[in-house]
């Protein structure tokens, strides 16, 4: 599939974000597939899906640890659009040894104690919502951190063997907010309360003012190491056994 990768670039050029998703999933049937989180970008793209009925299935990573505003940003996604979203969780085997070992905070003790409940409310959960795919569209926009602007809107994944697509990828974050008011789209009301990145709730505070993007996210880290290996392919399955 990698050595696809140039003629689907070059099928697509030139095409909007609507026509892309149209050809992935006309394409590739069944085997094109949308993470959502339920932030500001990922609601754009469940409005691009739902309002042209591309048969793109949508999933979600439920970590268990969620703020609960994501949870009513899900449901008012369900009320707002006639779509599925499939929930994938953790292997509770391996979220209950992490915790017999280490304890519930055992993330702000390390960079290496946090990569391990990563992984395995995150990573290892992905790897399973992903099999059988082609295609995996994402809501990476470049300006998002340093490390996302040296990625491509389309590019080989090679941890999941497949290729990734980030419609949204050259997007400022005021059009997204721009489109969203636009379109009436649900969102995350944390977004309004200093929050342009959400994750886990342990794991995300507010930004402050002249704060980057993700600053909120494992605020205590240097901020080179803020990934969670979803889009990091520097951490290896084979790191954390399960």
């Amino acid at each position: 599939m990698q050595e696809q990768l140039p003629s689907i670039a070059k099928a697509i050029q030139g095409m909007d974000m609507i026509d892309a998703l149209r050809y992935f999933a006309e394409q590739y049937p069944g085997k094109v597939a949308f993470s959502t989180s339920f932030g500001w970008e990922d609601q754009v793209i469940t409005q691009l899906i739902a309002d042209n009925k591309l048969p793109i299935r949508i999933f979600t990573l439920d970590t268990g640890r969620n703020f609960p505003e994501t949870y009513s940003t899900w449901n008012a996604t369900r009320s707002a659009y006639p779509i599925d979203i499939e929930a994938t969780y953790p292997d509770t085997f391996a979220v209950g040894k992490m915790l017999k070992k280490k304890g519930p905070l055992s993330f702000y003790e390390s960079v290496e104690n946090r990569k391990e409940c990563c992984f395995i409310r995150k990573v290892e959960p992905l790897k399973r919502a992903l099999a059988n795919t082609t295609i995996w569209i994402t809501g990476i926009r470049a300006e998002q951190s340093d490390g996302r602007k040296e990625m491509q809107n389309l590019e080989w994944d090679d941890a999941h063997s497949l290729i990734k697509f980030h419609p949204l990828f050259n997007w400022t974050l005021d059009e997204v907010k721009e489109y969203i008011s636009k379109h009436n789209i649900p969102y995350n009301p944390l977004h309004d309360k200093g929050f342009p990145s959400i994750g886990c709730q342990p794991c995300t505070r507010a930004v402050r003012p002249g704060e980057r993007f993700r600053a909120g996210r494992w605020w205590w880290e240097d901020s080179s190491k803020k990934e969670c290996g979803l889009h990091d392919t520097s951490l290896p399955p084979q790191n954390f056994s399960i």
